[in-house]
């Protein structure tokens, strides 16, 4: 799965695919992509560039951890911030990420990260290689699971709350399967989103 840490909707489907792993045989390996990459250039709300404003140092910090420890400390990292971030309501800024990499007995000088540009090419790719096959003109999350012949079956979503527990995440992710594996489906919505039930 490829996050923004500071995406409520992805942060759902994080604990979603948590929820998966104890139900079904998955093991859910995380990636970063950036919301502020993503939408740079683009046309958006001016309410939207300003929610955007402080998303891209937690996507700094944790490729800054991934290029320095490896991929399975990102698993952590992420809920870690995440918690902070959509439990707790810990603004992003230094306090964060400090937080975030003590609670794991991460170096706390990675913080300063945040305010660098040494990781962004790590970060671009990391972006990149988690949207290509799903499309630039989506987000997050975005999945990518691997198929028995080696293909990759990749979409952006599912779009959850609240989180499915137990065997309701199970029964989630087996629909999810079966429609994303579909060959020619491309798309299920419904309109009228309610705000995300985060926890």
């Amino acid at each position: 799965m490829w996050f923004d840490p500071k995406c409520p909707w992805a942060w759902n489907t994080s604990r979603w695919l948590l929820e998966v792993e104890r139900v079904r045989d998955v093991r859910v390996r995380f990636h970063v992509m950036s919301l502020w990459l993503l939408n740079r250039d683009r046309e958006v709300d001016a309410w939207y560039r300003g929610w955007l404003a402080d998303t891209l140092g937690p996507v700094r910090v944790v490729t800054a951890v991934r290029q320095k420890f490896g991929d399975e400390v990102v698993r952590d990292l992420y809920t870690a911030l995440g918690d902070r971030i959509h439990g707790e309501k810990t603004p992003i800024g230094p306090g964060l990420y400090t937080a975030a990499l003590a609670a794991l007995g991460l170096p706390t000088d990675l913080a300063g990260a945040a305010d660098v540009a040494d990781h962004d090419e790590a970060l671009r790719e990391s972006h990149e290689a988690g949207l290509r096959p799903v499309g630039e003109d989506l987000g997050t999350p975005a999945i990518h699971i691997p198929g028995p012949d080696g293909t990759v079956n990749a979409f952006f979503g599912p779009v959850v709350t609240p989180v499915p527990r137990g065997e309701a995440a199970g029964r989630l992710w087996d629909g999810v399967l079966l429609v994303s594996g579909t060959p020619g489906f491309y798309e299920l919505k419904r309109g009228n989103r309610p705000r995300p039930q985060t926890d």
